[in-house]
């Protein structure tokens, strides 16, 4: 037993082991996934990582805004060393002026979908210097006389806080051969999916193993969700592997989860489905009507049925048997005097409807006489009739009699329906019946609240329940102790 519990207790752990790799790797996964759009903020925030994740994902510095920036780093050198108004700085300004025109012309942001960032800036620095034409705007801020009048340091710093940053983000990414962008994130992922496939060979194995039935391709599929931790497309998919690892190795509890995509599941196609079988059946019903098979099974000799009995039994001989011989044991005899006061009231009744049993009934003595007479003519009634009853069933005279009547009634009335030509109304009021149920009964049966139903018959299966109803009834613990 104590090996048992270790070697549970081992598997539980190199389960948690390895859903903890998967996390981390999916970590990895959403973390590459979300790197292009999320990159400027990590630029801005946290330089480092772009330092190490930009080679992975291909990307470098654009050329024209780097050279841009580091020209105005120029700039600023070129001013601490010989002031704004120095020959120097005049062709950097003019220099500048002229970058600034062609970074608008050639919109080096529009390669990795940063059109809007150079929009930006072309807004910022219009509405800093009061110019309708970003070129104009540009021109006029980087001229002499411009920083000049609104001071070189405050522009400077204006420049540096409100429009470098969103030039110094922009970015060029390097294209494949294949014409997409390179993208080496696969060397990262390749160690975990080495180590998802040697372990999901090992269960592959062990599966099979233990159900030699069936397929390799079976087995592998036994845990489906697992091959997503594989396929080197489509990451985002391991996000399910994950979840059921983590369910599986105890780190989380995703029984509610599953017990409302159960639910969601079920009600999304239990209507579909009820109303698919409800419908399929009437109309095998409908179909057997159309060609005459439930008129033919009632109408022909038995002999002469293309039916097929398992037991040589009739059926429907027997239980219509069975329910004569309830009725007549069991059923008649308790109602015996209800029945005694119908025949009694129907026949004092015909009595009052002669004009000359009115007339004695004038006289003393009389009313009291009908009353003992109806009562003794209906037990005479009721007990003649149950006497003849059970012994129709007990004489085999008797049931053979009324066999052969039950016979006779069959043959004639199947005899006369044919003769009237009413077989095809039958069928065709059937058929319409039927029709009238799918139109109605369906649909009601499709507009049930689905969910509420499958609300029910959980609590009915809930342990709360089960406790109850074993409270509530005492045979049934003996009933499941024989079971």
């Amino acid at each position: 037993m104590s090996k048992l519990k270790s070697r549970k207790q081992g598997n539980l752990w190199f389960e948690r082991l390895i859903a903890i790799t998967a996390t981390v790797n999916l970590g990895l996964v959403l973390f590459d996934l979300s790197y292009v759009n999320w990159r400027d903020f990590y630029f801005r925030r946290v330089p480092q990582i772009t330092q190490i994740y930009d080679p992975i994902k291909g990307i470098e510095p654009h050329r024209d805004t780097k050279n841009y920036l580091e020209t105005i780093a120029a700039l600023e050198e070129q001013v601490s060393q010989t002031g704004l108004n120095s020959p120097q700085v005049k062709t950097k300004l003019a220099e500048i002026s002229s970058l600034s025109n062609e970074i608008i012309d050639s919109n080096p942001f529009a390669s990795v979908g940063k059109s809007g960032t150079l929009e930006k800036i072309k807004n910022r620095m219009r509405e800093h210097v009061g110019q309708k034409s970003s070129k104009q705007a540009f021109a006029t801020f980087w001229s002499p006389a411009y920083l000049s009048k609104r001071g070189w340091i405050q522009e400077i710093n204006f420049f540096n806080q409100q429009i470098r940053p969103g030039i110094a983000a922009n970015y060029y990414r390097k294209i494949g051969e294949n014409g997409e962008f390179i993208d080496n994130f696969w060397l990262i992922d390749l160690p975990f999916v080495v180590i998802f496939a040697l372990e999901l060979l090992g269960r592959t194995f062990y599966i099979k193993r233990q159900n030699h039935h069936l397929s390799w391709l079976e087995a592998i599929l036994w845990r489906w969700y697992d091959l997503f931790l594989i396929i080197p497309f489509w990451r985002w998919l391991r996000v399910l592997s994950v979840l059921v690892r983590l369910d599986q190795a105890q780190l989380i509890d995703l029984h509610l989860v599953r017990k409302q995509i159960h639910q969601g599941i079920v009600a999304n196609f239990a209507e579909e489905i009820t109303e698919i079988v409800v419908v399929r059946v009437i109309n095998q019903m409908q179909g057997s009507i159309q060609r005459g098979e439930i008129i033919k099974l009632l109408l022909q000799p038995e002999k002469e049925r293309a039916y097929i009995d398992i037991n040589n039994i009739n059926e429907v001989e027997a239980i219509a048997g069975l329910l004569v011989q309830t009725i007549v044991n069991q059923v008649l005899p308790k109602i015996q005097p209800e029945i005694n006061a119908i025949l009694r009231h129907n026949i004092e009744t015909a009595f009052g409807q002669i004009p000359i049993y009115r007339n004695l009934l004038m006289l003393p003595g009389v009313g009291q006489a009908q009353s003992q007479l109806s009562e003794q003519l209906a037990n005479q009634i009721t007990t003649n009739l149950y006497i003849a009853l059970v012994s129709a069933i007990k004489d085999p005279v008797a049931a053979k009699l009324s066999s052969q009547l039950l016979e006779k009634f069959t043959t004639v009335l199947g005899a006369e329906i044919q003769q009237k030509h009413v077989i095809s109304e039958i069928q065709s009021l059937l058929n319409d019946f039927l029709e009238e149920v799918k139109i109605n009964y369906v649909q009601r049966l499709s507009q049930e609240d689905i969910e509420q139903i499958i609300e029910q018959t959980r609590q009915m299966r809930s342990p709360a329940s089960v406790h109850t109803v074993v409270d509530k009834g005492a045979a049934l613990p003996e009933i499941r102790d024989r079971s």
